[in-house]
């Protein structure tokens, strides 16, 4: 979002901004100008005289605000997007410290399958960050075919169960309308693993209703059969959309909110759905690279003062999910945003070998 109005900010005004900024991302008061000319105290032309004015300036351009008369000032939203825009420009962002990286490197030990790297990004995210771990997996992602076993339990009743590329696990009892013998079962998955192994389940279905339409030949018995099994819900999924982890949210209760406020934002966070489409609008897997949304009631009314710190990740080919942390306007913003860019990246070095 341009913002000509700090474009045109002085040198002088920028270094305040960016000091008072930082200093109420680390102590969480408002700033008064001593504070500022402590941290400026080895500056020359920068004396509290100065630096009272520079701030009644930046309040009149709205990059400050005063909350009480006495008090001090505490940057607007305006300011923070100023804040992350002088961030970006100084692009490559400073690399995670050595200790960091090996951190966050043994925090996905062990981790096998997408959904696994997604459940633990979301961990490891909200710890980092203090706010709200998210890791987003793409459609294809979710429900395309790893493997699929039939068991038959009794006469006309089947046990499907179906494995996912992201490792997820679906199980149900089939009812059919004749019988299958345990032989036809068996051929009927070995004809779907070697036939759609990391197909999506919806083009699985597109393409077997297609078949039964071509084939009339030897294959006849076996397509009827793979259909019967699909129409009675192998391969139906409950939710057909994107799958979203989250963890951090407790983290939210130190912010100083007022309980409506508060509760406001736990339900929307809680609406997974509106998450789903959050990030799907602001992470473009075209960009891959790191992007900083503040102000994210234009989107979610109830999510006033909370921030969006997002990257596409790859999991699988050129499949993108989403990693993200959502947390308060005063967060950490270089330390958030080099992890998660770190992270996104991470996902493309632990499957690489898998593809």
């Amino acid at each position: 979002m341009p913002m000509s109005s700090e474009m045109r900010i002085s040198p002088r005004d920028r270094l305040v901004l960016t000091a008072v900024i930082e200093i109420y991302i680390a102590t969480c008061e408002p700033v008064a100008s001593q504070a500022v000319a402590r941290q400026f105290a080895e500056k020359e032309g920068m004396s509290s005289a100065t630096i009272r004015n520079v701030m009644a300036s930046l309040d009149k351009a709205g990059l400050l605000e005063q909350p009480h008369t006495s008090a001090g000032r505490i940057p607007t939203a305006k300011a923070f997007r100023f804040y992350v825009n002088q961030l970006n420009r100084s692009t490559p962002l400073p690399r995670l410290p050595q200790e960091q990286r090996e951190q966050i490197d043994d925090s996905f030990a062990g981790v096998t399958s997408s959904q696994q790297f997604l459940e633990r990004t979301s961990h490891v995210l909200a710890v980092i960050s203090s706010g709200v771990g998210v890791a987003l997996a793409p459609v294809t992602e979710v429900h395309a075919l790893e493997h699929i076993h039939f068991s038959r339990l009794t006469a006309r009743r089947v046990l499907a169960v179906v494995v996912t590329k992201a490792g997820m696990v679906l199980d149900r009892v089939l009812t059919l309308d004749r019988d299958l013998s345990q032989t036809e079962l068996e051929v009927s998955a070995r004809f779907l693993n070697e036939n759609f192994h990391g197909w999506s389940i919806e083009r699985i279905r597109a393409e077997l209703s297609r078949r039964m339409e071509q084939e009339r030949n030897e294959y006849d018995r076996l397509m009827h059969s793979i259909h019967e099994l699909c129409r009675k819900g192998a391969l139906h999924t409950e939710n057909s959309g994107q799958t979203i982890f989250m963890e951090g949210v407790a983290n939210l209760l130190a912010s100083e909110l007022d309980r409506e406020r508060l509760q406001q934002m736990l339900r929307a966070l809680e609406a997974k759905q509106r998450m789903i489409e959050l990030l799907n609008a602001y992470v473009d897997a075209r960009q891959q690279m790191v992007r900083v949304v503040v102000g994210l009631e234009e989107a979610i009314p109830e999510m006033q003062d909370l921030v969006l710190i997002g990257a596409p990740a790859r999991l699988d080919g050129s499949n993108f999910g989403a990693v993200a942390v959502i947390g308060p306007t005063r967060m950490r913003y270089q330390e958030t945003m080099n992890a998660v860019s770190y992270i996104a990246q991470l996902s493309d070095r632990l499957f690489q070998p898998l593809q």
